[in-house]
């Protein structure tokens, strides 16, 4: 790469420019072009050199070769398929990034087993995939330089991710400094919580008086009918095959689902217009899951079964692995609040435990005093982070939603800001091309925090320290004085 001089001249150019809303041009992925690289299965152990298949995506077309940015774009809790072409694209044509996205260890194509039994589960946690992408940093890196036929050289990295991995953004950033520039923390869930009774109070909060109370009522209601007719209500909803406790746990996630990923009408118009008109709740209620949440949302019934959770080989392995990152390490019991709750109470902390227990036998246990003093919770002493939130989401309440120095915080308020708005758009789900931000309630407010996150990218790798070249002797190295 040239010059430091020419390079932030690039950057002001960059920042010059307007951030104009993209057209929804493309496809869902940037890329689906699958690539391998062996991944250490153990970071901690010095004698343990096994190895797995990890898999990743990288799209070159923005590029501006060799010496631009690269943008790292985390992959979380689900199968990694391609790089979305989400926001994030349009920040990385505007800077001319290279975009590289590594699969997260054990989901999708990346396990390093067949069986995912409780024991072959040990290497699963944040730490170890904190080190997977620090590895990936570095090969990746290494690969580029193979390319344009150089050595020692770095370009300037930035991280993203949405959600848990927004969380994982964030703590790259704070325990590897060194290996980028900075880092966007969408929706970042930085605090592990063990008792998350505020998940459930803005799931009220974002329903309204009149949404919340038909909720409520509608809460009571199947609760009432479980105790009479349970098989009959759980047919009503099409999920006769889960129990009890397990069924009103998805009746409470569809609810809050709808809120975090932009859709408050779809759950709050038909029962409030039922409430209005006398119809009856459970029923309506009951559309609305089995169209919306199980249908359009793409939510398998099966996933909220704890016996199928218990499968060591399923044909869907995102949820064990996750409730598993739930048991073992972060919590976030979505449990009812003591008074005026939206969800069951018996989605309490016995519930949550009794699941961990359940699936993957005794001895897991979310140590959240542990996780938060590792990562720092929302007190994390880091630098160079943006947090986003969306103002309806409820995960927002485990993120850093206040700034401090050189950590800015931006607070996405509109009637539709759910989880990742800034990169995904409105509504979150389904997929919007390039985040495209038209639907927002307040459009206006989602393109002001992204053009905040712009700014703050492009001062961000100005500050990064010049790449240099191995043997060079310039940039770092030691003055010697006679």
């Amino acid at each position: 790469m040239g010059s430091r001089a020419r390079f932030v001249s690039l950057l002001v150019a960059f920042l010059l420019a307007p951030v104009a809303e993209p057209l929804a041009v493309g496809g869902r992925y940037l890329t689906e072009d699958e690539r391998w690289m062996n991944q250490r299965l153990d970071h901690f152990s010095p004698t343990d050199h096994r190895v797995f298949k990890q898999r990743y995506f990288e799209f070159l077309d923005y590029h501006r070769a060799p010496g631009g940015p690269v943008f790292l774009r985390i992959c979380g809790e689900s199968a990694c398929d391609g790089i979305p072409n989400d926001y994030s694209a349009v920040l990385a044509k505007k800077f001319g990034a290279a975009v590289v996205t590594p699969e997260h260890r054990y989901y999708g194509k990346s396990s390093p087993f067949e069986r995912l039994t409780t024991e072959n589960l040990r290497f699963l946690s944040s730490k170890q995939a904190l080190f997977d992408l620090a590895v990936f940093r570095q090969y990746y890196q290494e690969s580029l330089n193979a390319r344009y036929n150089r050595s020692g050289f770095d370009n300037h990295w930035f991280v993203f991710g949405v959600s848990y991995s927004g969380a994982l953004s964030a703590w790259f950033r704070l325990k590897f400094p060194h290996l980028t520039c900075g880092s966007l923390a969408s929706s970042g869930v930085v605090l592990a919580v063990y008792n998350f009774t505020d998940f459930d109070k803005q799931v009220g909060e974002s329903a309204g008086p009149e949404c919340k109370a038909a909720l409520q009522e509608t809460t009571k209601l199947v609760e009432e009918q479980l105790r009479s007719d349970s098989r009959s209500v759980k047919a009503l909803f099409g999920a006769r095959t889960l129990k009890n406790d397990d069924f009103l746990y998805l009746l409470a996630d569809a609810a809050a689902e709808a809120f975090q990923y932009g859709h408050p009408d779809a759950v709050c118009s038909p029962l409030i217009n039922a409430k209005e008109n006398g119809k009856n709740l459970v029923e309506t209620y009951a559309r609305f899951v089995k169209d919306f949440y199980i249908k359009e949302m793409e939510t398998p019934v099966f996933s909220y079964d704890q016996d199928y959770l218990k499968n060591t080989t399923p044909d869907d392995s995102s949820s064990r692995l996750w409730w598993f990152q739930v048991c073992s390490e972060l919590a976030y019991f979505q449990v009812a609040p003591k008074t005026d709750s939206v969800r069951s109470a018996r989605i309490n902390t016995r519930y949550h435990l009794d699941l961990c227990r359940n699936v993957f036998g005794a001895g897991v246990y979310p140590d959240v005093f542990m996780t938060n003093l590792y990562y720092g919770g929302t007190r994390i002493a880091a630098s160079k982070i943006v947090f986003t939130n969306g103002s309806q989401d409820p995960w927002r309440h485990a993120s850093k939603q206040k700034s401090s120095k050189d950590m800015p915080s931006y607070l996405i308020k509109c009637r539709n800001c759910g989880h990742g708005t800034d990169l995904r758009g409105c509504p979150q789900s389904p997929f919007r091309i390039q985040g495209d931000s038209s639907n927002c309630s307040s459009p206006a407010a989602v393109n002001i925090v992204r053009e905040q996150i712009a700014k703050h990218i492009d001062l961000w790798l100005s500050h990064c320290q010049e790449p240099s070249m191995a043997g060079s002797g310039v940039n770092g190295d030691s003055q010697i004085l006679e």
